[in-house]
C-alpha cells in the first residue's frame, strides 16, 4: 500500500487527515512532494522535487507536478491513496489493472479550477495555462477508482470540473480535546467574540472586527498571517476593545474557545475545521451561509447562519446567542470526530476494494 500527499507543512488540516489516514494503515509506503523544514514528521518519502529549489515556491512548482507524481517510484503498488489538493490525485505506481486508485479530495486545485477562491490564479495572463493544467488534470486522473470529498461543497466542484462522482468523509477534528478543558476554562464568563483563522484577505478578520463593533463587544482575533498589520491599524480605529493573540498554542486556544460568547466565522470555505473546533467547547458559530457552514452549523440550534456581508446584519444574531444551549452545541460537534473519520474512511476503503 501507498499513501500519497502534496507538500507536507508543520500544521494544517490536510497534513492531518494525512497523518489520520496513515494511522488506519500503518504498514503503508508515505509518499509526498517534499517537507517542509519545520515540520517534523517521520518516514517520509520525498519526490526528486524536493532536491531542487522549487520546494521553496508552490506556485514555480505547480506546471512540474503532473510529471512528478508520474516518475515518483519505479515501485508498484496494490492500492494506492491520495491525500489530494492539488495534482496528489494523478500518482500512478503501477497499471490501473493491478492497482486500485482511491483519492481524497480537499479540493480541486483552486488557482487552477477556481480562482475567483484563490488569487494565486486570477491573472488575466494566466488563462491559458490555467486551461492547460485544468485539461492535464482531468487526463492524468482518469484511472482514479474511487474519489472521496471533504464536504458537500467539494463534492459538487469534482462532480463540475471532474465529471466524477465523490462520498463526502468530513475531515477529522480532536472535538474530545477541546471538549475536555479545566474546569477554570469552562468557567469563563463568554464576554467577548472570537475571530480565529490565518490573517489573509479572504478570511474576512477586518470584517469581524467591524461585526464586533457593530455589535459592541470586545473581540480576540487569534492566529497569524500577512494581514497583521492591517489588522492592528483597524484596531486602532475600532471603537472597541480588540485583542490580538499571536499564534495561539493549542490550549491556548481551547481557553479561548471556552470564553468567547461566539466564534465569528464570515468566511466561504470548503468545510472549515475551526468552528468544528469552536462547538466542542459548546461556543456557538455566526458565519456565512455558504461552504462548510451548511454541513457544520446547524442553523438556529449550534449557532446562525447569514446571507449578507453587511456586518449590521449579524448583530441581531449576535443578541440571540443566549437562545443556543452549549450542550447541544456540543453534542453536534462530537458526529466529526476523530473515530468517526476513522469509521467512514474504513467502510470507504473497503467497500472501493472490492
Amino acid at each position: 500500500m501507498a499513501l500519497v500527499h502534496e507538500w507536507f507543512g508543520a500544521t494544517g488540516g490536510s497534513e492531518n487527515v494525512f497523518r489520520q489516514i496513515s494511522n488506519l494503515l500503518p504498514d503503508a509506503e508515505r509518499f509526498v512532494l517534499w517537507k517542509d523544514h519545520d515540520a517534523v514528521e517521520p518516514n517520509l518519502r520525498e519526490s526528486w522535487l524536493a532536491q531542487t529549489p522549487l520546494r521553496r515556491t508552490k506556485a514555480g512548482a505547480l506546471p512540474l507536478m503532473p510529471l512528478v507524481w508520474r516518475t515518483l517510484s519505479r515501485e508498484r503498488f496494490d492500492l494506492v491513496i491520495s491525500s489530494s489538493h492539488a495534482f496528489a490525485h494523478t500518482v500512478r505506481l503501477g497499471s490501473a489493472e493491478h492497482t486500485r486508485y482511491l483519492s481524497y479530495v480537499h479540493s480541486p486545485a483552486r488557482y487552477i479550477w477556481s480562482p475567483n477562491f484563490d488569487g494565486r490564479g486570477s491573472n488575466p495572463l494566466l488563462a491559458l495555462p490555467r486551461r492547460v493544467l485544468q485539461t492535464v488534470d482531468v487526463r492524468l486522473s482518469r484511472h482514479v477508482h474511487g474519489y472521496a470529498a471533504n464536504s458537500e461543497e467539494v463534492r459538487a466542484r469534482i462532480a463540475r470540473y471532474w465529471r466524477r462522482d465523490a462520498v463526502v468523509i468530513n475531515p477529522p477534528v480532536d472535538v474530545e480535546y477541546f471538549a475536555a478543558a479545566p474546569a477554570a476554562d469552562q468557567s469563563q464568563s463568554r464576554d467577548y467574540l472570537l475571530g480565529v483563522g490565518r490573517w489573509i484577505p479572504y478570511k474576512n478578520f477586518d470584517l469581524i472586527i467591524q461585526i464586533a463593533e457593530a455589535a459592541r463587544l470586545p473581540v480576540v482575533i487569534a492566529g497569524s498571517g500577512p494581514e497583521e498589520t492591517a489588522l492592528r491599524r483597524a484596531a486602532e480605529r475600532a471603537r472597541v476593545a480588540v485583542t490580538f493573540e499571536v499564534r495561539p498554542s493549542k490550549e491556548r486556544l481551547r481557553r479561548l474557545y471556552w470564553g468567547a460568547r461566539a466564534l465569528l466565522f464570515p468566511v466561504h470555505e470548503d468545510f472549515g475545521i475551526i468552528p468544528v473546533e469552536a462547538q466542542a467547547c459548546g461556543t456557538p458559530v455566526v458565519g456565512l451561509r455558504r461552504g462548510g457552514l451548511l454541513e457544520t452549523v446547524d442553523n438556529g440550534e449550534t449557532g446562525f447562519l447569514v446571507d449578507s456581508v453587511d456586518p449590521h446584519s449579524f448583530v441581531p444574531l449576535v443578541h440571540r446567542l443566549p437562545e443556543l444551549s452549549p450542550e447541544r452545541i456540543q453534542a453536534h460537534a462530537a458526529g466529526f470526530s476523530e473515530q468517526q473519520f476513522a469509521a467512514r474512511m474504513t467502510g470507504w476503503i473497503a467497500e472501493a476494494r472490492r
